[in-house]
């Protein structure tokens, strides 16, 4: 494809990614609303928000193996096609029960968006390139992110609630038209495809027993019940039947094989509370402007902008820095910083802490965040086998949605925790009235709204959740750690110059290659140049040219890093 072309089939990329944040992030300001309106407590608030983290969780390796099996257009539309369906029957929803139901199916239509639109970027774009690209996926997940609260916040004001549902509506059936015209790619090769049932089932039901367990612990049973143990013992018994399903299924959903690659490790870890920091931020913060500080939906849109300008700045301007250097692995540990860096500051919040301040902090953790979500992908699609190229994506996203989804619904356990703990506290110290008072509009256990309250409640609801946000991101700074040490451990490999179709090429003709000793699995694809990527790595007199002397490319055996995979000692 031309540069005209890859632009114009990133069009609809893009809309379809902006389409899959903006159900996450449309209804955040508005969800108080909601819940409220709907009769909802904390717990309803907390899977409203985790249905659709566990859908896309779960569908996530399912979209990425059909990837690698299927024709990749035809499912991504297929996606946004499923995605429209929910947002247009959450609109309508009577109840939280129904709510719940609806965002399940966007967050199936919102997982293949996810995996896919990674996948297709790197059909089009090599792994050198898509640094520019990627940072227009990061400026699309900000302006997203950032305009899907405003304007939820502002339609809830003007007209309701139940548009945030609608509005992403004519978004998405543009893309699907967009990448019906613009996406080009070859057809796929007809072979027998051999789908695991068995391990989709057990993946699915493990990690969706253990989502339902972390949501209803400590609100339907305790953590240490014996109802726990059952949940526990059950999704474990799933999971582990899973592995060893993968380990002999000829087409796995999740190739254990994998794991041996060091970068691909090491990115799950990392991605897994990068989750955490993505998910739960939008989910608390909105909290904690509308319930700590009294804020509308739209005002509490407008408060949360300066971190989406960190990640919008942090990843545009970053991701054109690794396209021209083709370094990248000191911008990703610095963006590990700031996200514990930011992660700490947001941690010391309460009901008073000065708004200026509350930016700031946000800002730095936007820009860390910014400069590592992205790059994880990108650097795990740059050291994984091209056969793998989907799976491989979608597991990446995979992970980072399970931490998402696994972080929000422990953490809202406690912040749920911690709220009923300080206002049973707190009201000891109110007047007999205001006791009364506060039993009558806090009794019920549904989330209140706080501009309806009088004046001492207002003041207790506020200065509860205060602390208990800031609880919330102190228990989050050490899933932020280990995002860092996960970075710094990355082998620093260098970024190759062909798209995956280009590889797949190669990999295609490499079998008559191999007759003639020319190539083999291992060595490296020629770039778009014709120089081999082990040759522009090494020092002069380090590598033979395979072409010249028809044998394999040699590497010298003390360089840390194999650049076409990244992992050392090779050879």
């Amino acid at each position: 494809m031309t540069q005209r072309q890859v632009l114009e089939a990133l069009s609809g990329l893009l809309m379809g990614m902006f389409v899959s944040i903006l159900a996450g992030t449309v209804v955040s300001t508005s969800l108080p609303l909601i819940i409220s309106d709907l009769d909802g407590d904390q717990a309803a608030y907390t899977w409203v928000v985790t249905s659709t983290l566990l859908a896309t969780t779960v569908s996530t390796p399912l979209w990425g193996k059909f990837a690698d099996l299927f024709n990749r257009k035809l499912l991504i539309q297929l996606a946004l096609g499923v995605f429209v369906l929910g947002s247009a029957l959450a609109g309508f929803s009577q109840d939280t029960g129904t709510l719940i139901v609806f965002r399940v199916l966007q967050g199936l239509g919102a997982g293949g968006m996810a995996a896919l639109s990674q996948i297709i970027m790197a059909d089009i774009i090599s792994p050198r390139d898509r640094g520019k690209y990627a940072g227009l996926f990061g400026a699309v997940m900000a302006v997203g992110t950032v305009g899907g609260p405003l304007l939820g916040g502002v339609v809830t004001d003007a007209i309701g609630w139940r548009w945030n549902f609608f509005i992403a509506l004519p978004v998405a059936i543009a893309a699907i038209t967009l990448l019906q015209l613009t996406l080009h790619l070859p057809k796929h090769p007809k072979r027998k495809v051999h789908i695991d049932y068995l391990g989709a089932v057990l993946i699915a039901g493990g990690v969706s027993l253990l989502m339902i367990w972390v949501t209803l612990a400590g609100n339907q049973f305790g953590w240490a019940s014996l109802a726990s143990f059952l949940m526990v013992a059950a999704s474990a018994v799933l999971l582990i039947a899973a592995v060893l399903v993968e380990f002999k299924s000829p087409e796995p959903i999740i190739p254990l094989s994998m794991f041996k690659n060091r970068t691909f490790t090491l990115a799950v870890v990392a991605s897994i509370s990068v989750g955490v920091s993505m998910f739960g931020t939008s989910v608390f913060l909105a909290q904690y402007m509308q319930l700590a500080r009294g804020a509308t939906p739209t005002q509490s849109g407008l408060l949360t902008i300066p971190m989406m300008a960190g990640l919008l700045i942090s990843s545009t301007l970053f991701g054109t820095v690794i396209s021209r250097t083709g370094k990248w692995k000191a911008i990703m540990v610095s963006g590990a910083v700031l996200t514990v860096v930011g992660t700490a500051l947001l941690s010391t919040l309460d009901y008073q802490t000065n708004l200026v301040l509350v930016g700031i902090y946000m800002a730095v953790l936007g820009a860390g965040l910014g400069m590592l979500m992205q790059n994880l992908v990108l650097v795990v699609q740059n050291s994984i086998e091209v056969k793998n190229l989907g799976v491989a994506t979608s597991s990446v996203t995979f992970f980072r949605s399970l931490g998402g989804t696994v972080g929000v619904s422990v953490l809202g356990s406690v912040l749920g925790t911690i709220v009923s703990s300080q206002i049973k506290d707190g009201i000891g110290g109110l007047s007999p009235a205001d006791q009364a008072a506060a039993a009558a509009a806090l009794g019920s256990g549904t989330i209140p709204k706080v501009s309806e309250l009088p004046g001492a409640i207002a003041a207790l609801v506020e200065s509860a959740y205060g602390v208990g946000v800031g609880s919330v991101f102190l228990y989050s700074v050490p899933l932020a750690i280990i995002t860092l040490i996960g970075v710094i451990f990355l082998p620093n490999a260098q970024l190759g110059r062909q798209n995956a179709v280009q590889l797949k090429n190669a990999a295609a003709t490499a079998p008559a290659a191999a007759g003639t000793g020319a190539a083999t699995a291992e060595s490296p694809a020629p770039s778009q140049d014709g120089h081999s990527e082990t040759e522009e790595a090494l020092p002069e007199g380090f590598a033979l040219s395979a072409a010249a002397t028809g044998s394999v490319a040699m590497v010298d055996p003390n360089s840390p890093v194999n650049p076409a995979h990244g992992e050392p000692g090779a050879k």
